[in-house]
């Protein structure tokens, strides 16, 4: 049998490393893993692109030398992708337990499920077991993202309290997966840095910062509560509701001002990429509407399965660019897989 004992706050914790895990586990809420691990994915696909094409004309220098990252390397740099998300949410749930208490009372750390100490202890283990994979099997380089990502983690707790900030914050802090997992799977001679590839940057944030604004809703009430003033407390549900809307317009908007208003992107969009793109766009544009029309209620909780699908599937848009099969099944998995984790969490309180 399990038995319970105290944390010391009048709850109770599960005894037993089975107990802690399992609570652990929980609290990473992996159908998030796909946020971060398709973003990586991004970069892998982006590094592999170049590392085959034959026009060098798309690369900053002729010189530069780019070889194909052997596949258990690319194991590797997406088991540490996938996990990340878990991993910092654990981060996530200490730093905002004031809120949590209020938006989700039932979360393993706030009920007392979870050893809040021992949970930031083990994170913090696993991500300097990333550091350390990266610095002696990975690239040396990719640390400086990893560690930068990491320290956007900790800046988007504080950052979502002061409006857009949180959201901008967020979206480079999963951008930063796909330059991690670039720089992670090879050694060019030169780093690639140029307008094109600053804009795709962009891009990625965009779509994951607008992701992360659908979920301010759920939270709206204890956000208001603990002083925490996002977006959506800034502007108010009325307000929001229309902005939910609106905003779901901005990933195709934007894709289609950077490749044929700027002309800043030399790929060419395969029939592949035109039909994710236009089953990524219904995801986008059914998300704004779910939470213009339920910006309040259970119904913002259960919207985010749709949210994290339009998220990962857009992603998947953009690997369909550098390769179409992959994009292709990294796009279904997506929303098959996030749904199915999800439902795992059904819990509104937890």
């Amino acid at each position: 049998m399990k038995s319970l004992k105290s944390n010391g706050t009048g709850m109770k914790q599960a005894d037993g490393i089975k107990g802690f895990l399992k609570a652990y586990i929980k609290s990473m809420r992996l159908y998030y893993s796909f946020i971060t691990g398709i973003a990586g994915l991004i970069g892998i696909s982006y590094y592999e692109y170049l590392s085959y094409s034959v026009d060098r004309n798309l690369l900053t220098d002729p010189a530069l030398n780019l070889k194909p990252a052997p596949p258990e390397k690319l194991v590797v740099i997406m088991a540490i992708l996938f996990l990340s998300w878990g991993v910092n949410q654990i981060y996530n749930d200490f730093l905002g337990m004031e809120e949590d208490r209020i938006n989700a009372p039932e979360r393993p750390m706030v009920s007392g499920a979870l050893n809040p100490y021992y949970a930031v202890l083990l994170s913090t283990v696993l991500m300097a077991g990333a550091v350390l994979i990266t610095w002696f099997y990975l690239e040396p380089l990719a640390i400086i993202v990893l560690v930068a990502g990491m320290a956007l983690n900790f800046l988007y707790e504080y950052a979502k309290g002061y409006g857009v900030w949180g959201n901008i914050i967020f979206g480079f802090m999963i951008a930063s997966c796909a330059v991690y997992s670039f720089l992670a799977a090879g050694k060019p001679d030169v780093i690639i840095l140029n307008w094109g590839n600053l804009l795709l940057i962009l891009f990625v944030a965009l779509i994951n910062g607008l992701m992360t604004l659908y979920t301010y809703f759920k939270d709206y009430e204890g956000d208001k509560a603990a002083g925490k003033n996002t977006l959506i407390v800034k502007l108010g549900i009325e307000r929001s509701q229309k902005l939910a809307l609106l905003a779901a317009f901005f990933p195709v908007v934007s894709f289609l001002i950077i490749y044929y208003g700027f002309e800043a992107w030399d790929y060419n969009l395969n029939s592949i990429v035109i039909l994710l793109g236009i089953l990524s766009t219904g995801l986008q544009l059914w998300t704004g509407y779910l939470y213009y029309h339920d910006p309040t209620g259970s119904r913002t909780y259960f919207s985010l399965s749709v949210n994290f699908r339009a998220c990962a599937c857009t992603e998947s848009v953009i690997i369909a660019i550098f390769n179409p099969a992959i994009g292709v099944v990294l796009f279904l998995l997506s929303f098959f897989f996030i749904g199915f984790l999800f439902n795992f969490h059904e819990n509104v309180k937890g």
